[in-house]
């Protein structure tokens, strides 16, 4: 008797100390299990937490980021604990009642059901020697099994214990975790997961690999335990045919933001979170493809677009390219430099007007221009090849017109526009002010659509710049002030004006709005490059279409390349988050103004306070008197062999040079009234046009090469003149 009693003792006594040894070893704690997850997908999640972008790294199952138990849907927290342990937040690790319950169906010759606790089976998760095994040895892997259930439970909470086995178990397949599982097959976040999804996930962690009809019965035996509150048979029906209609392996990664991704994950494992919105992002990828589609048969292959936020910078759409419609789809256009045609134009207006050089009605000649340059004489031609004559800065800006654009960068210096334009962030400006010429006001420099985007965020924020955000977790941006909220305003509300726009672009076009956007289109040189950048009170919207290459389009414009995508971004964000019209500050001011000759209808206008005009704006028109022909520092060659009369030079001025003289090398010629032919002698020569006070309006030099033999039979000009 005492022998058999010490054969049943000994294994007893073994396994207790066993457990005593077992509960005392060290075991991994929540933090570190959590810090050793490792998804197998390179995740670039939204503002939100949704994935924009996915890269697949390990081969060896499917998983997703961890994912807290705040964020699983309480529905299939409670499914699962309904399913594989009712008893899990009363118990201590072990459910003894489930132990000797299924002892007795054993005994009784009934169908025995597994025992095993959440717990238990997290450590066998955790474990894997603890786990199935073909081995027959079940008593002592079970024993081992509950000693470590015990050992958990010493250490860890219940909620971490649940959110570590719902982030580590396998759902389907090569499906780990509830990331991955409900992403893969219900499409949606572990917290979007309803109750029809929730039994079928439960159901499925009993045999990931069961067949449907196996699953579907396990799973309508679980919603039958929740009664009433039970999911329907429709949707229970639904839900199991989303979870077998796709194998983990065949899941389609998001890839939304390729572009992005390359700069933000880094090809490492783990997840990074930005600024976009998977939604917002989906639609303008859409709508990019729509309109390159649209246009292809034009010599167009890609495109891009960038939606930021004006007020924090925060970069909610960001699409580098056309995808599969581009011939370099891994190339990001956003970042690319290229020429932006008149998209700069408001930034040189805004110039002028903060230096009280011009105001929205100052009159501008639309006439033709000369202009030396490095590289020789510049001769600007608006977009139609016609002149208007005068016009005023409203109606030259709205209307893109070039000559005018030209004529103030030259007023206001092109090296001091250009440093302007750095203070804007365009840093590949890195030449002197000379090297661009007064062509810089019609974009002969390079910049990015990322930079140019902000430019504008400037504009919409009252002249108040910084840079763009990609992250939330990034410190808070400094800002400088690079135009004054007036001047910002102004041009806004010029910029927003559909009746000026209408000289150029009718007044039915893609950038007409039903509520108030403000927006400029841009071509470059050739139709190279397509540019549309707008916004409201909130968002700055801009669009590049044109060719990865950089060859040309063939009779594409702003206009009917980028502003039609512009045009439905900006409409899809006015529906969904609506929009206003930018802060009037309070240093303008509206006034009646009229022009010259009626050279525009009388309206009112805005002005920064200190230009407001007194009576009229008539006056303006004798502001900025020109000599149009020769250009300063023109060099002209005499022909012996050509008669002089053949050789006469143009002398013009601007319209606003009437009622002034004519003054060469100090001697007075004749009254400014159009044209004037004069007959060139050698050397160099000093010519202006002043007012009969001799107060000299504007003074260049230029120089005659060679001599002209015949000159000598003849009588000068200014002779006869005088």
């Amino acid at each position: 008797m005492l022998r058999r009693l010490a054969v049943v003792a000994l294994p007893i006594t073994a396994i207790a100390m066993l457990t005593l040894v077992i509960i005392r070893l060290p075991r991994p704690t929540f933090v570190e299990v959590r810090a050793r997850w490792h998804p197998s997908e390179a995740q670039l999640l939204d503002r939100n937490g949704d994935p924009v972008h996915e890269s697949r790294i390990d081969r060896h199952g499917r998983r997703f980021a961890w994912t807290p138990l705040d964020e699983i849907s309480p529905a299939l927290t409670q499914a699962i604990v309904t399913s594989e342990d009712h008893r899990f937040w009363s118990h201590h690790g072990v459910d003894v009642i489930a132990i000797v319950s299924s002892a007795a169906r054993a005994i009784l010759g009934g169908r025995s059901r597994g025992a095993s606790t959440i717990t238990m089976q997290l450590a066998s998760l955790l474990d894997p020697s603890l786990g199935r095994s073909q081995s027959r040895k079940t008593i002592v892997r079970k024993v081992r099994q509950i000693v470590a259930a015990l050992a958990l439970e010493r250490r860890w909470s219940k909620r971490e214990m649940l959110e570590a086995y719902l982030n580590l178990v396998t759902y389907r397949g090569e499906l780990q975790g509830i990331g991955a599982a409900s992403r893969v097959m219900f499409g949606k976040a572990p917290h979007g997961i309803n109750s029809a999804e929730a039994v079928v996930l439960a159901a499925l962690i009993r045999a990931p690999n069961a067949r449907r009809e196996s699953v579907a019965i396990r799973a309508n035996a679980l919603s039958r335990a929740f009664g009433s509150y039970g999911p329907s048979r429709p949707a229970m029906a639904s839900s199991l045919d989303s979870a077998f209609s796709i194998r983990g392996s065949d899941y389609a990664r998001v890839a939304l933001a390729p572009h992005l991704a390359e700069r933000l994950l880094n090809g490492e494992t783990g997840s990074a979170r930005c600024t976009l919105d998977r939604e917002l992002q989906r639609f303008v990828i859409d709508t990019l493809h729509r309109q390159i589609v649209d246009v292809r048969d034009r010599r167009v292959d890609d495109g891009a677009v960038i939606v930021v936020e004006n007020a924090t910078g925060e970069v909610w759409a960001y699409v580098g390219g056309a995808g599969n419609l581009s011939n370099a789809p891994d190339f990001d256009a956003i970042h690319a430099p290229r020429q932006p045609g008149s998209t700069l134009k408001p930034f040189l207006y805004a110039l002028a007007v903060d230096k009280h050089l011009l105001t929205a009605a100052s009159l501008i000649e639309d006439t033709p221009l000369e202009l030396p340059e490095q590289r020789g004489i510049y001769r600007p031609l608006d977009y139609d090849r016609e002149f208007r004559g005068l016009v005023s800065m409203r109606t030259a800006l709205a209307s893109s017109l070039n000559v005018p654009a030209v004529r103030t960068a030259d007023m206001v210096g092109v090296e001091i526009f250009a440093d302007r334009l750095r203070r804007l962030g365009f840093s590949g400006l890195v030449e002197e002010g000379d090297y661009y010429g007064a062509a810089l006001a019609l974009g002969s420099a390079d910049v990015t659509l990322w930079q140019l985007v902000n430019a504008y965020r400037t504009l919409a924020n009252g002249g108040k710049y910084s840079e763009l955000r990609l992250t939330t977790d990034s410190d808070t941006q400094k800002s400088s002030q690079v135009y004054s909220p007036e001047a910002s305003f102004i041009i806004s509300d010029i910029l927003s004006d559909r009746a000026s726009r209408s000289t150029t672009f009718g007044l039915e076009n893609s950038l007409a709005t039903r509520y108030w956007s403000a927006v400029k289109t841009g071509t470059s040189k050739d139709m190279r490059d397509n540019w549309c950048v707008g916004y409201t009170d909130r968002f700055t919207v801009g669009v590049w279409v044109g060719n990865s290459s950089g060859s040309p389009m063939r009779d594409v414009t702003g206009i009917t390349g980028a502003a039609p995508t512009w045009l439905n971004v900006m409409n899809y964000l006015h529906d969904r988050f609506g929009s206003g019209q930018i802060a009037r500050p309070p240093d303008v001011a509206l006034s009646e103004v009229s022009f010259p000759g009626a050279v525009e209808p009388p309206r009112r206008e805005w002005f920064v306070a200190e230009t407001v005009p007194t009576s009229s704006v008539s006056n303006l028109d004798d502001a900025n008197p020109q000599i149009l022909s020769p250009v300063a520092g023109t060099i002209i060659a005499l022909d012996p062999d050509i008669p002089a009369v053949a050789q006469r030079v143009v002398f013009e001025a601007s319209k606003s040079a009437r009622n002034s003289r004519w003054i060469l090398d100090g001697r007075a010629l004749a009254p400014v009234r159009g044209e004037l032919l004069w007959t060139p002698t050698s050397g160099a020569h000093t010519l202006s046009i002043a007012r009969d006070s001799g107060n000299a309006l504007q003074t260049i030099q230029f120089t005659v090469r060679g001599s002209n033999n015949l000159a000598d039979n003849d009588r000068s000009l200014e002779q006869q003149l005088q």
